[in-house]
């Protein structure tokens, strides 16, 4: 049974950035984990269920338009979950809307915390290796239009695997 997830890929040169900063980390996820802001967690679908997602995710994407996304500085779960992240600055409810599309859509189980979109830096690490995320890269800031969204699948082999690619195309409607 496929494990899916629905996100947003934070485009190059900040993608391969972020990644980089996650693997000097220590982070064991960094190259398996594309960099991403989450909209759906994984989830279990069945293979021939995966026609259904696809169909479903070109209905949400027709509903929302492309948005701007800035990046800056980090934050971090502790003490709930080990997890330091960059955070949005800007786009933050245009995530919120597209995430509770995606997850009215296809949501199987409710969410374990409430959803905040953020970009994971490092995850499941030793104390001082969080700390040093979290302050390395306080400064950090990025833009970047965001016109789409993507269903990955998990590949036990190679970790996430983008599968397709929805753009955004709405009329700003919805919102």
């Amino acid at each position: 049974m496929p494990i899916i997830g629905v996100a947003i890929a934070v485009p190059e040169p900040h993608g391969e950035e972020l990644r980089r900063h996650r693997a000097s980390f220590g982070d064991p996820q960094a190259e398996a984990i594309p960099t991403h802001v989450t909209l759906l967690p994984p989830t279990d679908f069945a293979m021939d269920e995966l026609g259904d997602v696809a169909a479903r995710l070109t209905l949400v994407a027709g509903k929302h338009v492309p948005f701007e996304m800035r990046l800056r500085g980090t934050a971090t779960f502790r003490p709930v979950s080990p997890v330091v992240f960059v955070s949005l600055a800007q786009g933050i409810s245009e995530c919120e809307l597209l995430a509770e599309a995606v997850r009215g859509e296809l949501a199987r189980e409710e969410l374990r915390y409430p959803y905040h979109p953020h970009v994971t830096v490092a995850h499941d690490l030793p104390e001082i290796v969080l700390d040093t995320a979290f302050e390395s890269l306080a400064g950090y800031e990025a833009s970047f239009s965001v016109a789409s969204f993507a269903l990955y699948v998990h590949d036990p082999t190679v970790g996430w695997v983008r599968e397709q690619v929805f753009a955004l195309r709405g009329d700003g409607s919805e919102r």
